[in-house]
C-alpha cells in the first residue's frame, strides 16, 4: 500500500508521521559546517549541491523527509527529487531551526 505524501510537513507534525511511518529517512540537505553546529542524530546527509551525484543512496520506497536550516533549500530538493521520481520526497516545513525550538531545544540554534 503506498502512502499519499504531501509536498511539506511542519517539523511539529513530524513525531506524529514518524511513528505512523517508522521507516521515513530524515535527509539532511544542510552543508557540513552547519551540522557542526547543530543536527538531528540519526538524519541522512547529504549536502544539497551534491544530491545529484548521490540520488542513489536515497531509499525510493521510504518516506524522505527533507531538511535544511529553515525549510527553503530542502523545499527546491524536495522539487528536485519529485521531478526525478521520488514521490516519497516530501519538505519539513521550519527546519532544524523549528527542530530546535518546537521539538527538541536541546538542539542549538544558530
Amino acid at each position: 500500500m503506498e502512502i499519499a505524501l504531501p509536498i511539506a510537513l511542519p517539523v511539529s507534525e513530524l513525531p506524529a508521521f514518524r511513528a505512523e511511518n517508522p521507516t521515513t529517512v530524515i535527509l539532511d540537505v544542510r552543508e557540513p559546517h552547519e551540522l557542526d553546529l547543530a543536527h538531528v542524530e540519526g538524519a541522512l546527509h547529504i549536502p544539497m549541491q551534491t544530491i545529484p551525484n548521490r540520488i542513489e543512496e536515497l531509499p525510493r520506497e521510504a518516506p524522505l523527509a527533507v531538511m535544511c536550516h529553515h525549510g527553503a533549500r530542502s523545499m527546491a530538493v524536495v522539487n528536485y527529487l519529485r521531478k526525478a521520481g521520488f514521490a516519497n520526497a516530501f519538505n519539513v516545513t521550519g527546519g532544524i531551526d523549528a527542530w530546535s525550538r518546537e521539538l527538541d531545544s536541546a538542539i542549538p540554534l544558530y
